[in-house]
């Protein structure tokens, strides 16, 4: 809040002229005709003037804000005019439960730990653990709200072990609730944006909660007491980032980066591109490096000079914006990758690697969209520094699902930004083994941000999320994003052995009179005995029937809610991050508005109990 009350008395002094030269200089290229992973003006002005300020000092927007004074900043800030600082309470991290603060996991407890509830990456709770049937789900209840502390702090998934709960938000906040309440444990704050959940391991006999952050560092956190164990910043090009949550595995922890140096392609003055992807290895007692993988083997080399003058270079890209997968029988790692930056495009890219678990050796690949280049600057009228290959931005934003199929057979099972789900052969080095389509398809769309299967089937909710642009006097630059309240969105069960589409859900239209909504299904599924969970842009949180894929029970999370913690609370759209059961309850964080969305900046507990 510290950063918001600056603002205000900075604008005082510092003319909107001045910050409008700023934006002009810096951002107008990008934001004032936002492409697929750059958000308009309009989504910025609704964060906090927190929010923006660090990811201007310190996240994602660090290099576009070289060279500024801190004054100039505000200035920029200052003309922005963030809408989101009136909504905002100030982080608090005291403890507010009483009683035994004693973290109690147990080994065999109920948990849902990061990503999923397996190295598999099947995003399914058994019934055990679950503790929720399907003929209970109808009488879920909200049992307590959390407010974040921002109105774009949603992005994530929570993590849930024994009696705690941890979640991390887009303020770098971490907190550890108590399950049954929700009431303050401890709070870290980490260094930048958490875009991820945290995953549960062990640092040398203590019990550590581990994430990256929006600045490429990783941490671990004891998780009784949230104190810093260990800081670690294993990876050098500036444009990296962790999107995922890590997998933690027998004293490893397996961290994935992507990065922003895509969105960067519309500044006619970027030399694009160097970034690689890459998986690093770290001992999960010292945070010490094992070993690093790259998703493109040798670093890009200067290739030609674009319209401006500026030196361009290839090949890049072919960021992991998900969590790795574990095949403890082979002992390999799987990832998805996401498209080049650059010319030239790599075999690499859009594709399923599997890797050695213990030194990171490719042992195969298999590219599943082939010559897909892209960056934002495709997506402007002057295509600055698009690469020619001009590929359509159809990256994996989820992870490979480990399954297995009956008879010694297993696959890997995975949904694709083009519309397109894929089966492939671990043991046959990536042979295809079938494919289906179940979306549209585009660089927003067909299926995003994560499937879920049960051994039977596995559930694709689709994106095909129609995005415009309307005028808006009131706007920088007189534009802002709006969304197509009938484009987008639908359920599909798919048959693991054959991918034949057992049922479709067909999406629900948005709510007469709802503003900034969409019906796509975005955002990540979970799956439990007999039930389906999908959130939507449009807020609401769905459970659908397995067998039928008829909706059970529904919820309008975007509204206002009494906190647990006494902020501000509302909710709104739901993507990136799904839901979370365990042990009879749903938990699951509403308001990730980046791309036109609703924002909004709670976690809620439902409970059938």
């Amino acid at each position: 809040m510290r950063y918001v009350c600056l603002l205000i008395l900075t604008i005082q002094i510092l003319s909107a002229q001045d910050g409008g030269a700023i934006y002009k200089e810096r951002c107008a290229s990008c934001h004032d005709t936002p492409a697929e992973r750059v958000p308009s003006i309009g989504a910025i002005k609704a964060m906090s003037g927190e929010a923006i300020y660090i990811a201007l000092a310190s996240g994602t927007m660090k290099t576009r804000a070289e060279g500024l004074t801190t004054p100039q900043i505000f200035a920029l800030l200052g003309f922005i005019a963030p809408t989101g600082g009136t909504q905002t309470a100030a982080l608090k991290f005291d403890r507010t439960c009483h009683g035994d603060a004693t973290f109690q996991p147990g080994a065999g407890s109920p948990r849902w730990n990061g990503w999923s509830t397996s190295v598999s990456n099947s995003r399914f709770q058994d019934a055990t653990s679950a503790g929720l049937t399907a003929s209970g789900v109808p009488n879920l209840k909200l049992k307590w709200a959390f407010s974040l502390g921002d109105v774009t702090a949603a992005r994530g998934e929570p993590t849930v072990v024994g009696n705690r709960v941890f979640v991390a938000s887009l303020t770098g906040a971490v907190y550890s609730l108590d399950r049954d309440t929700g009431c303050t444990q401890w709070g870290f704050k980490a260094d930048a944006a958490i875009r991820s959940a945290v995953a549960l391991g062990d640092a040398n006999g203590v019990p550590a909660i581990y994430f990256g952050d929006s600045g490429a560092n990783v941490y671990a956190l004891n998780a009784s007491s949230g104190e810093l164990i260990w800081k670690v910043h294993p990876v050098d090009h500036f444009a990296s980032l962790a999107t995922a949550a890590p997998q933690v595995y027998k004293g490893v922890v397996y961290q994935a980066f992507s990065s922003f140096e895509e969105a960067l392609g519309p500044d006619p003055n970027f030399e694009c591109c160097t970034f690689r992807g890459s998986v690093v290895a770290l001992d999960a007692a010292t945070g010490k490096t094992l070993w690093q993988a790259f998703t493109i083997p040798e670093p890009a080399k200067p290739t030609h000079k674009n319209a401006a003058g500026k030196q361009q270079h290839g090949p890049s890209g072919a960021g992991i914006w998900s969590t790795p997968t574990i095949d403890e029988q082979l002992g390999a790692l799987y990832v998805a990758t996401g498209d080049n930056y650059s010319d030239p495009p790599t075999n690499t890219s859009d594709a399923i690697l599997a890797m050695d678990l213990k030194t990171g050796k490719l042992l195969w690949s298999k590219q599943l969209t082939e010559n897909d280049a892209f960056n934002s600057g495709c997506s402007t009228p002057q295509r600055t520094n698009c690469p020619e290959a001009g590929g359509p931005d159809f990256d994996f934003g989820q992870p490979p699902i480990l399954v297995r199929l009956g008879q010694g057979k297993r696959a890997l099972v995975i949904a694709q930004k083009s519309g397109m789900v894929h089966a492939v052969d671990p043991d046959q080095n990536g042979k295809l083994l079938w494919q289906a389509r179940a979306g549209t398809g585009s660089s927003l769309g067909g299926s995003q941000w994560g499937s879920a299967a049960d051994g039977e089937k596995i559930y694709v909710a689709i994106s095909d999320v129609g995005i415009g642009g309307v005028v808006d006097p009131k706007a920088p630059g007189g534009f802002r994003i709006a969304l197509d309240p009938k484009k987008g969105g639908g359920l599909h069960a798919l048959d693991l052995a054959t991918g034949k589409i057992v049922w479709s859900a067909q999406p629900l239209p948005c709510a007469d009179g709802r503003t900034d909504c969409s019906p796509a299904q975005s955002g990540a599924v979970t799956a439990i005995p007999g039930i389906v969970f999908s959130g939507c842009l449009d807020g609401h949180l769905r459970a659908y029937s397995a067998a039928t894929g008829k909706v059970v029970w529904d919820v309008d999370t975007a509204r206002e809610f009494g906190t647990v913690n006494g902020n501000p609370a509302h909710g709104g759209s739901m993507d990136a991050g799904g839901p979370v059961v365990v042990d009879g309850m749903v938990f699951v964080n509403s308001g990730y508005g980046q791309w036109g969305g609703m924002p909004g900046n709670v976690l809620l507990a439902f409970s059938a109990k």
